[in-house]
């Protein structure tokens, strides 16, 4: 299975990430299919440049964000925002 996942770059205590394909198995900073963008965190506001028309060709092969790059995609409107699932407030508001 493809995922979009984020590849940590960066010094120590200076993360910044690129957006690539990866294969679900390999390591967070293993081998890769292709780089789509970059993620910096640090910066105010934060940094985000994407390739959208490569995200959504890569979306529409089926591969699959991970969370964080969920979250990052549907604030530019490419995916659904994902269900907030943190806390245990949010856990016991699913359950009736």
């Amino acid at each position: 299975m493809l995922k979009l996942r984020l590849r940590r770059t960066g010094a120590k205590k200076q993360p910044s990430y690129r957006l690539v394909v990866a294969e679900s198995t390999a390591p967070r900073d293993g081998t890769f299919l292709e780089n789509l963008g970059h993620y910096d965190p640090l910066t105010n506001p934060t940094t985000f440049v994407i390739n959208e028309d490569r995200v959504r060709e890569w979306l529409a092969r089926g591969a699959q964000p991970t969370d964080r790059v969920a979250r990052l995609l549907s604030a530019r409107g490419l995916v659904p925002a994902p269900p907030q699932t943190h806390g245990v407030a949010a856990a016991s508001a699913a359950t009736p």
